[in-house]
């Protein structure tokens, strides 16, 4: 029997928040969340582990613990907004434009006898 939902297939176990973290405040799965203990590559990340638990938790989350966890994006977002404010972005380098003045002697004769008709 194929299972009903592609995240019940999930099995990488890498990094993952304490248990019991999503039944706490807003404040405190935010702050979790945005560890690097919980989620090493940032708090985009805890972000993705918070989407991945409302969706997954589906239809049984109560009304007021998915008001809480909305509330928890909401400051996780702004944590995420934060930092890059303070990181600088990164620029490419401009290239400046080609300087090409020598002609080949070819097209410096067609110039001039286009010039001359």
């Amino acid at each position: 029997m194929a299972t009903k939902k592609w995240s019940a297939t999930v099995s990488t176990d890498s990094t993952h928040p304490d248990k019991g973290l999503f039944n706490r405040s807003p404040a405190v799965i935010a702050k979790a969340l945005a560890s690097k203990k919980v989620s090493p590559k940032g708090p985009a990340s805890g972000m993705r582990m918070l989407n991945f638990y409302i969706n997954r938790a589906g239809k049984n989350l109560p009304e007021s613990r998915h008001a809480a966890l909305e509330k928890a994006k909401t400051i996780l977002s702004g944590i995420i907004a934060d930092q890059k404010k303070q990181t600088p972005k990164k620029t490419a380098a401009r290239k400046s434009p080609r300087k090409d003045t020598k002609k080949t002697p070819k097209k410096a004769a067609a110039k001039t006898t286009t010039k001359a008709a």
